[in-house]
């Protein structure tokens, strides 16, 4: 197993969030955790394939919440109800090895981004277990159903639900994963827009073939060239692409964003004018959380499952929904996604059609090879 430094952690967040298509939540609070685990004393452990035996337990923790501000009213229930100390996810591990009767033996983030990599990173410190190198995503993504664990028919039941008032629910079965998601987000909304999830308990032995083998690794080395790229004043979109295959598809300034919180997601559009090489075309983004499709000049570009991923010019770092702003200059670049999500059932359950448009998914390299 590799011990993580503090450089390697924050390298890793940064490398999750800028290829976490505008998702996977707060690089901020995700360092910010990783910062307060590794002054207690916490030791962060990557564990590799071999690493695992496959009749140990392995499973996926990660928070679950929107952004939507609370009114006068749901502020003050909140400041009246009393608050635990530990963050809800570990609370959530805790409970389910409580049910099982059985110890958890590592850790899978949930997706790649800035925060609910760092509470998986978190989990798996604080509970002294290590984190797998892999992950079910292989980017952020909005729904529980998003995942390889779904392509590949692995039960998310039993689930474990906390809070930070200290509420727990242990979900023994459920229908499936889009039943899932409605329960998990309505307990979000009556915990004030957050709680810790686990879910996807199996055997390492079910589980090692169906997750996106050394993702955490992958951000690691994403992150490390980024920080040098920054540090050499380099556009980082520019440096990722270059160095990890990927394309650089749109440069401009934001003309228009918009977004609404609904149902516990975060939906929205960024609409940017071309700059440089991109003079005189345009570009508009639609997410839900995470984004989703582009259009380039009206005519649909780069979609789901591919990743589109943006950059703030100004700060050289990661834009994350929905922060984008009027007259903030951006970066756009954009991955294949992994051979996973490019399958029939992929692409049914992650391409375009599932969030409602009549959209034909083309891969990005077709799109560019054109």
């Amino acid at each position: 197993m590799k011990i993580l430094t503090r450089e390697d952690l924050h390298d890793i967040l940064l490398g999750a969030a800028l290829v976490g298509t505008g998702g996977g939540g707060s690089l901020e609070e995700g360092i910010e955790i990783i910062d307060k685990a590794l002054d207690d004393g916490c030791q962060f452990l990557l564990a590799e394939w071999n690493d695992i035996n496959d009749d140990e337990l392995v499973v996926t923790p990660y928070g679950c919440g929107s952004i939507s501000p609370f009114t006068k009213e749901q502020q003050k229930k909140y400041d009246s109800l009393p608050k635990i100390k530990a963050r809800p996810e570990v609370v959530a591990v805790n409970s389910l090895e409580d049910y099982l009767g059985a110890e958890i033996q590592g850790i899978v983030a949930t997706e790649l981004g800035g925060f609910n990599t760092a509470v998986a990173l978190n989990a798996a410190a604080r509970l002294n277990k290590p984190i797998v190198d892999g992950d079910p995503a292989g980017r952020s993504v909005p729904c529980l159903q998003h995942s390889t664990y779904y392509l590949n028919d692995i039960n998310i039941a039993p689930m474990s639900i906390a809070n930070i008032f200290g509420d727990k629910l242990i979900l023994t079965d459920v229908v499936n994963d889009e039943r899932a998601e409605a329960l998990v987000r309505s307990a979000a909304v009556a915990s004030f827009n957050l709680v810790g999830v686990v879910d996807h308990v199996a055997e390492w032995k079910i589980i090692k073939d169906v997750l996106i083998k050394n993702t955490i690794t992958m951000c690691l080395n994403i992150g490390k060239t980024a920080r040098k790229a920054r540090n050499n004043n380099k556009n980082i979109a520019y440096a990722i692409a270059d160095e990890f295959n990927g394309y650089v598809i749109f440069e401009g300034v934001v003309r228009e964003a918009n977004w609404e919180d609904k149902n516990g997601f975060t939906f929205g559009n960024i609409y940017i004018d071309g700059k440089d090489k991109f003079e005189g075309s345009n570009m508009r983004i639609w997410f839900q959380n995470e984004h989703i499709v582009s259009w380039k000049d009206e005519k649909v570009y780069i979609t789901v499952p591919d990743s589109i991923n943006i950059v703030s010019n100004d700060e050289n770092m990661p834009l994350l929904n929905p922060n984008a702003r009027v007259g903030q200059s951006v970066t756009v670049f954009a991955f294949k996604s992994f051979d996973k999500w490019r399958t029939k059932k992929g692409i049914e359950v992650f391409g375009p059609k599932f969030f409602g448009f009549d959209i034909e998914y083309k891969k990005i390299e077709d799109i560019f090879e054109q």
